[in-house]
């Protein structure tokens, strides 16, 4: 549904505002637990704030993006916003921790939406080469919302209440619903389904949120039992999942998709960039601030070199993809920076200047952007227009749950592997950055010593994976993105191009 350039510039405004602040609630809320949880009594259940928001934002990427399909993006992408601004407001008048986690469950399931419901809009409303330029556009908010989230929910914080981190939410979301009731478009809906899967997305939804508490709980001594019961109940569910989708009229997740070539590979590439960049970005300061002897705040600078090399070339392909119509050359280029850069970052002495890691894990961030947000664009254009939402969620399911996975094993191999090395007098559970820089030199020596002989096979096998990525951009199909409009949507039967 072409639109003109006044309106979509409108919309795509509308979009990047929901989008980043749907974002932000991932990272802003970070500096403000510790005050939440001890105001409001409940240290304990502290993750939980952020556990809860992930796996709901997590599990029902899946049956929104069926929803998107069969009762209209708009639909859902204003529903989603307006439960948004209500779960926001009921998040600052929490009395107590649960009533706080209940509405931060709100808050993830309808974030999920924006972004799922976002993506899908662009896709309807552009061709296949203007697309790459909006969806950057669009994707940038994911960074952008890493840079600031944690500055901006401190300085809240400190000077107004943690309530105002969530409430700050309610003036910017109500104008950007404003802004989207005039310029979201009344999208077509897709055929009218043969049937929902309930069954398929009960069991999907029941088998993630498993493998998410698995791997959460993996790095946990004490939770052995729960673990294995986890990853039982994980196994049995996937396999019945994957013979329903089988069976089902209107699966949520149309198994026969991974017969496309496009489809696949990006997939795998997705997936990627979840496993390889996203799973270690929260665990940099803390081996910068061990190997390097850095303060907190200089450790930051390393992550945030990422992030901004990250945003900078997601914009800057998305471009490029638009005005060539070549899409195929920045995976490859891409998943190349990212496994060189993390072989460096392997074979880094520690003790170096600050920059050079900076620069290095810069050349990461700018080989993942390369492709971050393209390749939703092009798996858009390889499935059906009836199926758009469908093959968006999948795309960012794969992702956020390489990234969940990936980053719970990484941080139960690093709390064993430096427990297990460290001299008899220091007590691998009372370690801090702090009591290692005030200990003897030859002490610091040793504990940097550690945690790079720790990290130095973590970030091998995370340009092993990024290698692994380099053979799924290279088994892309050839090919140009068009340039006519977006057809109207037809039944889901019809056949996938390649």
């Amino acid at each position: 549904m072409p639109l003109s350039r006044v309106r979509l510039r409108f919309l795509v405004a509308s979009l990047l505002t929901v989008s980043f602040l749907g974002a932000l609630d991932h990272t802003v809320v970070s500096t403000s637990l510790a005050t939440i949880a001890g105001e409001l009594g409940a240290l304990q259940l502290m993750s939980w704030v952020v556990v809860g928001y992930t796996l709901a934002s997590t599990v029902l990427l899946p049956v929104l993006g069926k929803l998107g399909d069969v009762l209209g993006a708009r639909r859902v992408f204003l529903a989603s916003l307006v439960m948004f601004l209500a779960a926001s407001l009921i998040c600052g008048f929490a009395t107590d921790m649960r009533w706080l986690i209940a509405a931060r469950v709100l808050q993830g399931m309808s974030s999920a939406g924006l972004q799922l419901m976002s993506q899908t809009i662009i896709a309807r409303v552009t061709t296949q080469r203007e697309r790459p330029r909006y969806m950057a556009i669009i994707g940038a908010a994911f960074p952008i919302a890493i840079l600031v989230g944690p500055v901006l929910g401190g300085a809240i914080t400190d000077y107004w209440g943690w309530q105002l981190v969530f409430w700050i939410n309610i003036p910017v979301g109500a104008a950007a619903l404003a802004l989207a009731l005039a310029a979201v478009p009344h999208l077509e809906p897709g055929p009218a389904p043969r049937g929902f899967d309930i069954a398929g997305a009960a069991v999907f939804t029941t088998s993630l949120v498993a493998l998410v508490l698995a791997a959460s709980w993996i790095a946990e001594r004490n939770a052995g039992a729960a673990t294995l019961a986890a990853g039982g109940i994980c196994l049995v569910g996937f396999t019945a999942f994957f013979l329903i989708e089988r069976r089902a009229p209107e699966p949520v997740v149309p198994l026969h998709f991974f017969a496309n070539r496009t489809i696949a590979a990006c997939t795998a590439l997705s997936a990627i960039i979840g496993v390889g960049l996203f799973s270690i970005t929260a665990y940099l300061p803390t081996y910068f601030q061990m190997a390097y002897r850095t303060t907190a705040t200089v450790s930051g600078l390393v992550p945030i070199a990422t992030v901004f090399g990250m945003l900078l070339s997601n914009l800057l392909t998305g471009w490029l993809a638009s005005r060539s119509g070549r899409y195929r050359i920045f995976p490859i280029i891409g998943t190349m920076l990212g496994a060189a850069g993390l072989l460096v970052m392997a074979s880094l002495p520690a003790g170096l200047p600050l920059w050079v890691p900076m620069i290095v894990m810069g050349v990461v961030g700018m080989g993942t952007g390369a492709f971050m947000s393209l390749i939703v664009a092009v798996v858009q254009g390889a499935a059906p227009p009836s199926q758009t939402g469908t093959i968006t969620a999948t795309i960012n399911l794969v992702r956020q749950v390489g990234s969940t996975v990936a980053t719970a094993i990484i941080g139960g191999v690093i709390g064993s592997a430096v427990a297990a090395r460290l001299p008899a007098r220091l007590e691998a559970s009372t370690l801090t950055p702090q009591l290692v820089h005030a200990a003897a030199p030859a002490v610091q020596a040793d504990v940097a010593q550690i945690y790079s002989s720790v990290f130095t096979p973590i970030f091998i096998a995370l340009a092993a994976a990024y290698a692994v990525g380099i053979v799924a951009a290279l088994l892309l199909p050839h090919g140009r993105l068009s340039d006519e409009p977006v057809p109207a949507p037809r039944p889901s039967s019809e056949s996938l191009p390649a």
